[in-house]
């Protein structure tokens, strides 16, 4: 039975409930089916820390007290990316645009002052931005795969480092002994976000302690 704090690997795909299409997936061949493929993504099962948000709140809550296995959850939006906020739906100058030579049109993504949003309607010196999240006030309907539970401590310290750093597999070296780890990055960070993500890496997988290093 799964439970907070738990590692799984889990396989998923995420549509829209009332339009059908998929927005989100593991597996490409669906991706490519849905126009969603992409290059620089690896496809295939992911392994998550339940508690995290590494995954939809919704998914999580459903998955807590289940066992391995295949399921499909409806997810409210409150549940997966929020309901519609009528505060983040803003009447922006048009010269917030015109100064970095944008020409807003409806359907566009724009960053205004950091935020990322979506011009609904472009007017005289009116624009119309949507900040909220695309899937904002959609109700979701995810097929989802439970492979396993993940015991193996590398296995877990590698999800972390995937999942925090987006690091993939040969960009680190780890070397475990009982509940000790040497964990070599081979790209450059911050000392201060190395310290932190050890801190949590020594929690999450419950070790004793953890060297992380970086290039």
């Amino acid at each position: 039975m799964i439970k907070k704090n738990d590692f799984i690997e889990i396989e998923y795909t995420g549509r829209l409930k009332e339009e059908g299409a998929v927005f989100d997936t593991t597996d490409e061949k669906t991706a490519k089916e849905s126009h969603l493929y992409r290059e620089d993504m690896e496809y295939g099962p992911i392994t998550v820390c339940i508690g995290e948000k590494h995954v939809l709140k919704g998914i999580e809550d459903f998955i807590i007290g289940k066992d391995v296995g295949s399921y499909t959850i409806d997810i409210k939006p409150e549940d997966a990316f929020g309901k519609k906020n009528a505060k983040l739906i803003q009447m922006i100058p048009s010269r917030k645009f015109t100064e970095h030579g944008i020409k807003p049109v409806p359907g566009l993504s724009v960053n205004v002052d950091g935020m990322i949003g979506l011009v609904k309607s472009a007017s005289g010196g009116r624009i119309l931005v949507d900040f909220n999240h695309p899937l904002a006030g959609k109700e979701l309907v995810y097929d989802i795969k439970v492979r396993k539970i993940v015991t193996g401590k590398e296995e877990q310290i590698r999800s972390l480092l995937s999942l925090i750093l987006s690091l993939k597999k040969e960009d680190s070296e780890i070397e475990l002994k009982d509940k000790e780890a040497k964990v070599k990055i081979k790209k450059k960070f911050p000392d201060e976000v190395l310290k932190k993500v050890g801190e949590k890496i020594k929690e999450l997988a419950q070790l004793s302690k953890i060297e992380l290093t970086a290039e």
